[in-house]
């Protein structure tokens, strides 16, 4: 038997198959709170003071000489590299190719890094040296530009670039070379100062 009762504010409603109200929930407030807030430091100048990400305003930096210089290097088997050595990869000159991503990468980085900027490079100069000691061959790059920021990020993507292109074309010989030690070695110019790495010439 359902009861009713007379309730004087909502009229008559009924006792016993009633559900209880549940309280509606802000989606909105709700994911917010789920997003980790980034912390605040005056070393982090790609935070605002907000906790949010930024792109660095340069506007009141001079454009000055900077150079920066990246390495990486590509492990494979002794049969992979003496295929590159010979010119004998069968989707063409591996370390030509190599060249050509690397320069545009440089190029191009501020595509591929979101809150990087777009720099007028002036030179992007790339080599590799073949190592058979170690089955390796070795990258490297100088990126140089006149402008307020540096280009580490340029010569970074420049390195990676033609990593990730030596693997595509030597992939069907060796499946299992590995991408090692991409990493700054030295930049020039800017507020920081020069940096080289320890140990690296």
């Amino acid at each position: 038997m359902v009861r009713k009762r007379k309730d004087g504010n909502a009229g008559t409603r009924e006792r016993g198959n009633a559900k209880p109200r549940v309280p509606q929930r802000d989606n909105s407030t709700f994911a917010r709170s789920r997003v980790p807030a980034i912390p605040r430091s005056r070393d982090l100048t790609h935070v605002d003071a907000h906790g949010r990400v930024q792109m660095v305003d340069v506007s009141d930096k001079p454009a000055t000489l900077r150079q920066a210089v990246a390495r990486g290097e590509v492990r494979m088997t002794p049969q992979a590299l003496g295929k590159i050595k010979a010119n004998a990869i069968a989707k063409g000159d591996v370390l030509a190719v190599a060249h050509v991503a690397a320069v545009m990468a440089a190029k191009r980085t501020d595509e591929l890094i979101p809150l990087a900027h777009p720099l007028p490079l002036t030179g992007v100069d790339v080599s590799f040296v073949l190592k058979e000691e170690t089955s390796t061959v070795e990258i490297a790059a100088v990126v140089s530009t006149v402008a307020p920021t540096g280009v580490e990020m340029e010569a970074l993507a420049a390195v990676s670039a033609a990593a990730l292109t030596i693997y595509d074309m030597c992939k069907a010989v060796d499946r299992g070379m590995t991408i090692e030690r991409i990493r700054l070695v030295s930049k020039i110019g800017g507020r920081s100062g020069d940096y080289r790495r320890a140990g690296e010439l």
